[in-house]
């Protein structure tokens, strides 16, 4: 049986944090609590914004989004700093991020590291004029200009990285931003605002924690020019629709169900460890982790028993304990999500291979679970279970393994596992995702275009993708 570490910490803030606009700390009149997932309790709260406060922000991004796009070169120092500041600050960063998520202390670290890169890549990152033509009648150029006042609304499964990979172009391409963090996560978001203040301008970067009122204000205000989404489809739809009203753009990383893809050809012990460190990072909390396994009939049992091997030995707890490898889910609507959908597949005739069960005690802990005897029809392989759950699929050959890894209205990643390189990518060119590996999953870099296709999103995050995405094309024709 999976064991799970029997540390649990209590975490308490040594000061309320506070919401950041214009540079400064931002009084809201209400306040909302904030759970720890690996006790279950209330160990914060956090500043409830409301449709007010989000005017506020939105007007004074506006106004500080002037003098922030006509200094290239003091964006770019100061873009520089705000990453020492935050690797200067990780100490205070990480506990925060571990008592409000659940992940482990040292994968907080990483976060905070990563988004630290993430300002510094950017920092040094120009989108130069293009020369069209130039000739005896007119000279014709494309230049990139910013859109103004952005809003970026993250998810709680890794709410630094994936805002700060959003506010780093957002801000070296020259606009403003407004960074409303899940009310799930809100306390590092606080934080790094509260870091940040004096190293970027008054309003450049501000930080509004709150719920669906202040998201829905966000969207919906007329200073905002631009929206950057992570987190649902349901919701990407939503903000798309509110967005469409006053034409704003919009770049929507939303849900997946990523299909791993194994040949027959394939060693079970060798695709099984990969896959498996893939699927189950972040307790299953990835949206481009492999969440459906595809495996021909004949290495089925192989495959499955080694994934059941690799899901008992793990080790769930309080991710301050040095010895969890994985931590909670990070809210109770999520840990009963997946043993909603573990419960329907069983029901359904499914088999347990390992798992299966909640996690008796304080906290949001979840068994890391195998399912087989399953197929396309049931929940948990059609739908994105974003938890520690992985169900895995006998096929008859590759076309059927296609056809089924295809019949989605997902999109976001896949992959195809085998000991021949060559023909795994023969298979993984006809995988409709966005993104697509061959014997690895999830891997992704700055300078790799992250996009999904199909109802997993509009837009693109990484490289010099990213940083056109935060700006509108300008044509400059000039007649001789």
């Amino acid at each position: 049986m999976t064991e799970r570490s029997i540390l649990v910490s209590v975490f308490t803030l040594p000061a309320p944090l506070t919401a950041t606009v214009a540079g400064a700390a931002h009084p809201t009149r209400a306040t909302f609590d904030v759970v720890n997932p690996a006790t279950g309790e209330i160990f914060a709260a956090a500043p409830d914004a409301s449709v007010a406060d989000v005017d506020a922000a939105a007007r004074v991004a506006h106004d500080a989004f002037p003098s922030w796009r006509s200094d290239p070169a003091a964006r770019r120092v100061a873009l520089h700093a705000a990453a020492d500041a935050l690797d200067a600050a990780r100490d205070e960063i990480v506990p925060i991020l571990t008592a409000e998520q659940g992940k482990t202390l040292a994968q907080s670290a990483r976060e905070v590291g990563v988004a630290a890169a993430y300002l510094r890549y950017y920092a040094d990152m120009e989108l130069e004029r293009q020369l069209l033509r130039d000739d005896a009648d007119a000279v014709v150029q494309i230049v990139h200009r910013p859109l103004g006042p952005a809003a970026i609304i993250a998810p709680w499964n890794f709410p630094l990285i994936i805002a700060v990979a959003k506010i780093a172009p957002a801000l070296s391409a020259g606009n403003t931003v407004v960074l409303k963090p899940s009310p799930y996560t809100p306390l590092s978001s606080l934080k790094v605002g509260e870091v940040l203040r004096g190293v970027l301008p008054p309003g450049v970067f501000n930080v509004l924690s709150g719920g669906n009122e202040a998201g829905a204000a966000l969207t919906a205000h007329p200073l905002i020019r631009k929206i950057s989404f992570t987190g649902s489809t349901a919701t990407g739809k939503a903000i798309a629709a509110a967005a469409a009203a006053d034409l704003k753009r919009t770049t929507l990383e939303l849900g997946g169900n990523d299909a791993a893809i194994i040949l027959d050809d394939a060693d079970p012990a060798v695709v099984a460890t990969g896959i498996f460190a893939r699927a189950f990072h972040n307790t299953g909390q990835v949206c481009v982790a492999p969440k459906r396994v595809y495996v021909p009939e004949k290495l089925r049992a192989a495959v499955v028993e080694a994934f059941a091997d690799l899901a008992r030995d793990a080790r769930i707890g309080d991710g301050t304990d040095p010895a969890t490898q994985y931590g909670p889910l990070n809210n109770r609507s999520q840990r009963d999500r997946v043993a909603e959908l573990v419960s329907d597949a069983v029901s359904q005739g499914a088999t347990l291979a390992a798992g299966g069960s909640v996690i008796e005690g304080s906290g949001f802990f979840y068994q890391p679970t195998i399912l087989t005897d399953i197929s396309d029809g049931v929940r948990i392989v059609d739908e994105e279970q974003f938890g520690p759950a992985l169900p895995v699929i006998g096929y008859r050959d590759v076309e059927d393994a296609l056809a089924r890894a295809n019949a989605t209205h997902f999109g976001l990643g896949g992959s195809v596992w085998g000991t021949d390189p060559e023909r795994a990518a023969t298979v993984v060119e006809r995988v409709e995702a966005g993104m697509t590996w061959v014997n690895t999953h999830s891997a992704t870099t700055f300078d790799q275009p992250f996009a999904g296709i199909k109802w997993s999103g509009i837009g693109v995050e990484n490289g010099r993708w990213a940083l056109e995405g935060f700006t509108e094309m300008q044509v400059i024709h000039q007649a001789r």
